[in-house]
């Protein structure tokens, strides 16, 4: 695992952070319902939402995470491996959830409402925001990356097998215009900053955070999660080089020398 080695404090656990966004009224209509993995909260949440996720507390790329569908006949459980997707059938809760507790053992596991992604050319998507700021100075959006899915995979993470847009080559597929997309981009730059300082007031001496933004499929958006342990950038290099040596001045800036 990566050891950071330059200063910028982070906020630990994917539960921790809903916890935080939740509590401030400014974020907390952007965070999908998210509980502690145990077999009482999933038995809750299956009856609350027909499609969950269940997700490592402390993971990225996509890997150890987990769709649950509700059927007719039982559950459906869909699950990384590596860049596998693997996908089960179960007829009872219980069985599912000793079936995923087997395979993470003793790792800490959140249980989150799923969100019916928006989608460009049939496949879901989700838009990546590199928030920066140099030492003593405030908070701003440096660029953005969007991760495209695979048609059938349940995560959109490139290393998947994703693809990476930028968020104008984004928007001109979806149909926005020039004036439209800037104001899409203003918008979600405003959120980005407001994730940024309500966060930044529960842990200081932070100095980047990725945030993963999604629009649904009735334009509502939320915040996926929030990433502030060495959020990668690199793929967006040979797409917007202007986003990307920006991304590295910032970093520079706080003693970090590399996107990965």
């Amino acid at each position: 695992m990566y050891s950071k080695r330059y200063k910028s404090n982070t906020l630990r656990g994917k539960l921790r952070v809903c916890r935080y966004l939740s509590a401030d009224k400014s974020t907390s209509g952007m965070v999908p319902y998210t509980v502690k993995f145990t077999e009482s909260n999933l038995k809750r949440m299956t009856e609350k939402y027909s499609t969950l996720y269940m997700k490592p507390d402390i993971g990225s790329l996509g890997i150890g995470v987990y769709k649950l569908n509700r059927t007719s006949n039982g559950f459906q459980l869909h699950r990384i491996s590596g860049k596998k997707q693997i996908s089960k059938t179960f007829k009872t809760l219980s069985g599912l959830f000793h079936h995923v507790k087997s395979l993470e053992k003793n790792k800490r596991m959140i249980i989150q409402k799923a969100i019916r992604l928006d989608r460009v050319e049939g496949r879901p998507y989700d838009i990546r925001m590199m928030i920066q700021r140099k030492p003593g100075g405030a908070w701003r959006c440096t660029g953005f990356m969007v991760k495209v899915g695979s048609r059938h995979k349940i995560v959109t993470n490139y290393y998947q097998g994703g693809k990476i847009y930028t968020i104008h080559k984004l928007l001109k597929k979806k149909g926005f215009s020039k004036e439209s997309s800037a104001a899409r981009i203003e918008s979600l730059t405003r959120k980005g900053i407001t994730v940024a300082n309500v966060l930044s007031r529960k842990r200081s001496g932070m100095r980047e955070m990725g945030i993963d933004f999604a629009y649904d499929g009735d334009n509502a958006l939320w915040i996926l999660e929030v990433n502030s342990n060495h959020p990668q950038f690199h793929p967006i290099k040979k797409l917007d080089r202007e986003s990307y040596n920006r991304m590295m001045e910032y970093a520079r800036s706080y003693g970090r020398y590399n996107a990965k």
